[in-house]
């Protein structure tokens, strides 16, 4: 795996552990990653996203062609907008993921540098006499992200003049006279950012970032983060073998938009409702050892497993959070279970801080 463009700057980073994620090789934390976690929730940390590809779409049939491909409606999507969708195979099996931004005469596909070969390869298969033209943008662009309360606060401080933006709008924007992607997240608890810059400009946006008050946060918090978020990460809590309605991701799919690849397995399965799993979130009580793959049991009949898991302090208390696919009868947000040995409650995604103050007086009252 090759190094992210930051990291190419590695040299007085301060980074105290590296790593490869998501397909490419990035700071694994720079300090305590609870303490970079607890910025991301409640101040700002900075991370590096140059694990993140861009592929361009231009030519006359992107939209078209596009919108035959992928989940989510690309024939309706306003310009300086975007949105999430899975890539599937004629067999409704998901190939993998990726964000789709509309931006006026191109498509910029955001997705893991880990998937950038296989949906290369499948766009390549696809477009035959389509006037469409597929450049490999990851080596000409990168991107840092910021998350949190006070992300707005430090765009301002970094020297960023930013008007107020929906979820996932992206807005050309100048820093310093360097000419910047500026992409809102989509998070609904606290706000975050996408700054997408050229290869040579990433370090001096990444100083000036952390001096305008920023907290430099590896990808052992972005994990953090991102579990406790309810986040699906393809290749881990998103397999080829998971059928699309069971990952819970209603905003990767469209049932409107007309014929895409795998269209006809996902109407199936929405007509028939033979959907038997479901993608959710997990809470127990203190620090408890999770692997994914875990079992998850109701009385002792075995009913899903584990995907993802992380312990993280919140509210002042230890709690271990999971994500997987558990049987839909039994995944009702309350319901108590068995994780491995461990007595956990399933809870709705994503989780925030009032349902796990909620999760904490029902286990006051109801004690295991």
């Amino acid at each position: 795996m090759g190094l992210t463009a930051l990291q190419g700057h590695g040299e007085g980073l301060g980074a105290a552990g590296v790593g490869d994620y998501c397909g490419a090789t990035t700071a694994a934390r720079f300090r305590d990653p609870q303490a970079e976690f607890a910025a991301l929730r409640g101040g700002c940390g900075v991370y590096d996203l140059g694990f993140r590809a861009k592929i361009s779409l231009t030519g006359g049939d992107r939209v078209r062609w596009l919108n035959g491909m992928v989940t989510s409606n690309i024939r309706d999507l306003a310009v300086g907008h975007s949105v999430y969708a899975f890539l599937l195979n004629p067999q409704g099996h998901i190939l993998g993921d990726l964000y789709a931004y509309n931006r006026g005469e191109s498509i910029t596909i955001d997705t893991d540098r880990g998937q950038e070969e296989k949906i290369l390869a499948t766009f390549d298969h696809y477009i035959i006499m389509d006037d469409v033209e597929v450049t490999n943008l990851s080596e000409q662009l990168t991107a840092l992200g910021i998350a949190g309360p006070k992300s707005r606060e430090v765009l301002a401080a970094a020297g960023f003049a930013i008007a107020e933006m929906q979820a996932l709008q992206v807005q050309s924007v100048m820093w310093q006279g360097t000419e910047c992607t500026l992409v809102r997240g989509e998070e609904s608890e606290s706000a975050s950012y996408q700054i997408w810059v050229a290869p040579g400009s990433v370090r001096q946006l990444w100083d000036a970032l952390l001096a305008a008050g920023a907290v430099a946060a590896g990808f052992e918090a972005l994990e953090l983060q991102r579990i406790v978020s309810g986040v699906p990460r393809y290749g881990v809590d998103i397999r080829e073998r998971d059928l699309p309605q069971e990952t819970e991701q209603a905003r990767a799919l469209n049932f409107n938009k007309g014929c895409y690849v795998g269209q006809e397995i996902v109407e199936r399965i929405r007509s028939r409702g033979a959907v038997h799993r479901k993608f959710t979130g997990f809470v127990a009580d203190g620090t408890v050892p999770i692997a994914a793959g875990t079992k998850i049991l109701a009385g002792e009949k075995e009913v899903g497993e584990i995907t993802s898991a992380a312990s993280v302090q919140l509210n002042g208390r230890e709690k271990t959070i999971a994500l997987g696919y558990v049987r839909r009868e039994v995944g009702v947000p309350g319901r108590e279970i068995t994780i491995g040995t461990a007595k956990a409650t399933v809870v709705q995604l994503p989780i925030s801080d009032s349902l796990l103050l909620q999760e904490e007086r029902s286990l006051e009252q109801h004690p295991a």
